[in-house]
This record gives C-alpha cells, structure tokens and sequence, in this order.
C-alpha cells in the first residue's frame, strides 16, 4: 500500500515519461512528506518527532509578495553564480486557490522583476481602456465624476485587468523554472526560535487529526523548515505575522491597523453587454445610508467575464449593517444591474484587505524574519491597490536578504530592510498616501473624497501634517439599540443571493472530521456581552454565514458553522 502510494506520487508529479533532477527531487520531498511518514507512524506511534529540512530561505505564502521575493532573490543568486536554496510553502491546495479572482495590477514591479513579462506567456490580456468613477446617490441614481476630480494616483492608464490568481499560478511556474521550491497545501502552522531568540524556521500544521484533537489512521506529523531567514508573506492578517508583531510589539507607536472587507463575485455576461477593458469603480450608496464607508468595484475582463465586489471598512459603527447584503443591494443599483442582465454567476469569495498604510506599518524586520505584503500592510489606499506594491517589498526583502547572505558574516536581523523600503518608490507612495485613512475615517466618504484630491493632486501627497487614526476598527461599534436597524431585502436569486448557495461557489473545502479552526477566546462572550449590546454582530459581518444565535427551549445559544468559512480573517479583526 505505502509503496503504491508513493510510485503514484511520483508519476502524479511528474506527468511526462523523464523527470529531470530537479523534477524528481521534488517528487521525492512531496512523496516524503505524505506517503513515508505513515510507515514511522504506524509502527512508532507512540515515539514520533517532526522531521526537519534545512534551507537559506523559507518563504511563508505563495502570493505576489513571496514569488517576488523568491524569484528576485535566486535571480541576484545566479548573477553571483552562488547557490542560494529557497523554499516557499503556501496553505491553498494549490497555488492561487486563496487569491481572490480579479483585479487592476499596475506593472510597475512587474517590469522590474521579469522585464520581459510580455513574451513569457503572462495572463495579462486585458488593458484598461476606459475608466469610469460613480457617485452612488441613492438606489436608483448615480453621477459620474470627472476625470478632473479623480486624484490623480486613481487613474488606470497603463493598467491591467487581471485574475490574481493566475498570476500567481504563473509566477509560481517561473520559480520552480529557476530551481524554486514551491509546496502548495501545506500551512506553516507555528513559528520556530532559536536558542538566542531568533527565528528558526516555520513547523507545517499535522494532518489527519479527528475534530476531537485525536490522532487519525491518516496522521501525519508537521515538518519544521529551518531557514537562516524566514519571509512572512501570508496575505492581509496572517496567522504568523500577527503572531510575531503581537509578541514582539512590532506595532508599537504605531496607529492601529484599519481593514475592509472585500466581497466579490465572478460573472459570465452577454456579449453584447460586455465591454472589455472597462473599470467602473463608485462610492455612496448603499453603504452612505448607514453612515459607512467603502467603494463597488466591476472590470470588465477577458472571456465576457466582469469581476464585481464591494468593500466595506471595518470601522463602521452600525451593528446591524451586514457587509455581504450591502453587496446584494449594490448589485440591484441600475448602473450594475444592466450589465449583469441575463448573465450567469461563476464564483464567489470574500477576503479582508489591509488599508491602515504607513501610519499603521509595524517594524518589518526581527532577528531571523521579514515581513512583507499584505502581511504588514503595505496596500496603497488611495490607488485602490496591493499588488503591485506587495511585489515590489518583496522584491526588496529579496536584495536585503541576498546581501547578507552573500556577505561573510551575516546579520541575523536584517536592520537595513525598512530603510530600504523608505528609499524606494514603495515607501515614496506609501509617504504620500498617508493621511487617507484619517480623511475618510474622520470626514466621511464625500467629504474625505475631497480632501483627498486635494492632498493627491494639488499637493501630491506633500500635506505638511500627518493625520492619525488612533481608534481600532473593533472599537467603532455603537450598542444595537441606538443604531437603526437595517431590514434587507430577501435575495431573488437572479441577482441577489443567500450566504449559503454563494459559499457553494467559493470551492471552500473542510474535512468533515477536522478541528474547528475558529477559537473564542471567552465562549461565553457572544451571549452574555454581545449579543444584549450589539445583537451579535457576527450574525451580520460574517459573509459566509459562520455565525449564528440560535434559540431553543434553554435561551439563546451561539452556533459556530466552521465547514462554512471562506478565511476572509473578518471576525478576527471586528470582534478580536
């Protein structure tokens, strides 16, 4: 049987009749890690211990950030003909399964990695040719703002409609081209330390543990990747990276981070109706009737397929307002409806989004790690944009790294990182968009809006002042009963849809018999403080139905349906 397994492994990976060397060491690792561990485990249960691979560099999430770092860092490698060795692990079956599909990427970091992107295959078909901004003024008006009005970091000339995740299956494939190792579904589940303090390393979660914690027939213990450095490019709240600035207080003098959540759907249109290359972005309704904040996105990308979403920020102080029906009633609005007439619904997903920028960037750099991405947040807010400048710091954590270790005696913490990323055009942009956060969190979506022309476009970000935010979005929520409460409307399934049908569409996958990865801190938080105070939000800012109070004869009860969760990180951030 364990033989079986693993010449099926093998002839899995390699899919052709020859393997080259690299190919097969590949195979062999992969065939390590699921198909010879059993034989330890069946006959040494009871005396297991994690086995270890040693490595220069491990890379912890295969998004834009972790490719770029890797693909940068092996090519100044083989500029110095030194073997560099590079492994990046991602949690996703597959590499882009947590993206989430559809966006406008600006190439600039693009270019500077893989100068010839062009002719190398990319899936970059789509340039933007026409760019549209709404101000939603109710559910059946909107007006279109001059390109005039627009600041001048908003415009998309130059930009590219995009699936994020085939970008990043594609730049996976450029790595592994240049000797990368790239390990899809595997989570680095803990960090490692050395006996100074330093980071060692990542531990990749077990599998095979029953939802009771005990150790199934398919066990299989995790695998710790030691590392001289450790890249944490997780994505927006990731699990290790919230861990180290926690622990460390990598935060601290800085602004709370301030996050959006981002719901989007994947549709299918007319022909007729589509208009490739078009970016529609809007700000207002529906979201203004509750005094929130946010913008609606729809591209208009290859194959006749738009990509639609809404963002809601996470500071909104209404407890009854539900991010994913703000979304359902923003797609009934007459400027999106008649796109989406006679169409077909495809996908579905929901992820968090950092926004907080520079006044919120923790310290990016501890003995042994980096941080970079998402992971510490350097989304530009104002460009309504992350990809790009999560690729160029990774870009830069790439020539740190090579530099001390191509040096003969290198730093354990890597002290140079944030300068380096000061001096470039990422911490420039970053510098320049600053005060956005505090506009809109302080004088709302109109208002804000005006104040950020004006910093962008007459000042070009050179405000003379910093404008703080210092409240956690948690800390916005005002008690249920003096708030209005919001009755929506019930879905039509035409345009609008339940928690429950857009789940089936997010090709979210649990074991039935796996632990819950959603923890309270205090179980009885929900009932006796939440929900009398705030009528449990959780029922409303989950977009994927997680949440639920259900009362039977004993009172009310707090339902968690983990098989359900789409790891858009929102309750970690709303209700820490």
């Amino acid at each position: 049987m364990i033989r079986d397994q693993f010449v099926a492994r093998i002839t899995t990976f390699a899919r052709r009749d020859t393997l080259t060397y690299r190919e097969f060491k590949k195979a062999i690792v992969h065939a390590y890690f699921v198909s010879i561990w059993p034989i330890a485990i069946v006959n040494w249960r009871l005396f297991v211990e994690r086995e270890s691979m040693e490595f220069d560099v491990v890379v912890v999430g295969a998004g834009p950030a972790g490719l770029s770092e890797a693909i940068k860092l092996s090519q100044l490698a083989q500029e110095q003909e030194r073997e560099v060795s590079i492994c990046v692990v991602e949690k996703g079956s597959e590499v882009g399964a947590h993206i989430l599909s559809g966006a406008v990427l600006e190439t600039t970091a693009l270019d500077e990695l893989l100068p010839d992107w062009r002719s190398m295959g990319s899936p970059l078909n789509t340039n933007v040719t026409n760019d549209v901004f709404y101000y939603y003024t109710s559910s059946k008006s909107a007006a279109k703002i001059p390109n005039l009005f627009l600041p001048a970091p908003v415009h998309n000339d130059g930009n590219y409609i995009v699936s994020m995740g085939n970008v990043c299956r594609w730049l996976a494939e450029q790595a592994e081209n240049m000797g990368i190792e790239v390990y899809p579904g595997f989570a680095a589940a803990e960090l490692l330390f050395n006996g100074d303090g330093s980071v060692k390393g990542v531990a990749t979660g077990d599998m095979g543990i029953s939802a009771e914690g005990e150790q199934k027939d398919s066990f299989l213990p995790g695998m710790e990747l030691h590392a001289k450095y450790t890249l944490f490019a997780e994505g927006c709240r990731g699990h290790l990276g919230k861990e180290l600035i926690a622990q460390f207080g990598l935060d601290e003098g800085k602004d709370p981070q301030h996050y959006g959540i981002g719901i989007k759907e994947v549709w299918q249109i007319k022909p007729e109706l589509h208009e490739e290359g078009k970016v529609i972005h809007g700000l207002g309704w529906p979201l203004s009737e509750s005094g929130s904040s946010g913008g609606a996105f729809m591209y208009h990308a290859e194959n006749n397929e738009v990509y639609i979403g809404l963002i809601t920020d996470l500071n909104y102080s209404n407890p009854h307002v539900s991010p994913f029906e703000e979304f359902q009633r923003w797609k009934t609005h007459p400027k999106t409806a008649k796109y989406l007439e006679g169409a077909e619904r495809l996908a579905y997903g929901a992820r968090a989004l950092v926004k907080g920028g520079l006044n919120s960037l923790p310290k990016m750099n501890f003995p042994g790690v980096l941080i970079i991405g998402c992971d510490a947040g350097t989304l530009n807010a104002v460009k309504i944009k992350g990809n790009h400048t999560a690729m160029k710091s990774g870009i830069l954590a790439a020539e740190e790294v090579a530099a001390a270790l191509l040096s003969e005696t290198p730093a354990a913490d890597l002290v140079g990182f944030e300068q380096r990323v000061a001096d470039s055009w990422l911490g420039k942009e970053l510098k320049a968009s600053r005060n956005f956060a505090g506009y809109m969190h302080t004088f709302g979506a109109l208002l804000g809006s005006a104040a950020v022309w004006f910093d962008q476009t007459i000042m070009r970000g050179n405000m003379p002042f910093t404008l703080r935010d210092k409240q956690p979005d948690h800390a916005c929520l005002k008690p249920a009963a003096s708030s209005k409460k919001i009755d929506y409307p019930r879905p039509d399934n035409v345009l609008t849809f339940d928690r429950l049908s857009s789940v089936f569409l997010s090709n979210t996958n649990h074991e039935e018999d796996q632990p819950c990865h959603l923890q309270l801190t205090d179980t009885a938080i929900p009932i006796r403080v939440n929900l009398p105070t705030y009528d449990e939000p959780a029922q409303r800012y989950c977009p994927a139905g997680v949440y639920e109070v259900i009362t039977d004869s004993d009172g009310p009860r707090f339902q968690i349906n983990a098989q359900n969760c789409v790891h858009c990180k929102t309750c970690d951030i709303k209700d820490p």
